[in-house]
């Protein structure tokens, strides 16, 4: 489990594809520090596995799917990567709970810096927009983030985005056309899920 607060911006060095999977490889000192062979780290908002280890860099297994529902099919040499260790329950939990399970992916529409805040506009598939509530949590590319508003006629989101998260996040990099990965809230998914199945017994 995760938090949404990314705690490193790691960097791509290597990128080595298969046929049905990738390995990545990416410096990330900070995260190294606190990584063991087989621990999860959230990758752009993906949960990885961490399969070894060098001073500065760890290496990670992608496979076919999680390439084909996420953004990291597009991640090239050098590409900065969002970072973010498992949470752990002694500690104060910031952001809001993250599984690391990518529901989908968005576009950018627009990014429009302010004085304090930059405006951020993500077109989100029809799917996972019921998901989505003014002032509810979303993670775009693993950060935690606050939804400003929704426009369900063109099935959008905005959030606003804080010097500190532009400053600490590849958001700042993101252009309009690029895809970014979208995890919606659990807790929506579960309330769905026994409506749903109450509907179905009649309850």
């Amino acid at each position: 489990m995760f938090t949404g607060l990314i705690t490193e911006l790691g960097t791509i060095s290597s990128i080595e594809r298969g046929e049905s999977s990738a390995i990545f490889t990416i410096k990330a000192p900070q995260s190294v520090a606190g990584l063991s062979i087989g621990d999860s780290i959230a990758v752009n908002g993906t949960c990885l596995t961490a399969t070894s280890l060098s001073s500065d860099a760890f290496t990670a297994d992608v496979m076919v799917q999680t390439l084909s529902l996420t953004s990291l099919a597009q991640l090239e040499v050098g590409s900065a990567v969002n970072l973010e260790l498992a949470a752990q329950m002694d500690m104060r939990m910031g952001g809001h709970i993250v599984q690391g399970h990518v529901d989908g992916t968005g576009t950018v529409v627009s990014m429009t810096p302010g004085e304090k805040w930059a405006e951020f506009v993500i077109a989100a598939p029809e799917h996972l927009t019921k998901y989505v509530v003014a002032q509810g949590s979303i993670a775009l590319d693993g950060v935690s983030l606050t939804v400003g508003a929704i426009d369900d006629a063109s099935n959008t989101i905005t959030v606003w985005l804080i010097p500190e998260t532009l400053a600490k996040t590849n958001l700042s990099d993101k252009k309009v056309g690029d895809l970014i990965n979208i995890e919606v809230d659990i807790l929506a998914k579960y309330v769905e899920r026994l409506i749903s199945k109450g509907a179905t017994r009649g309850e």
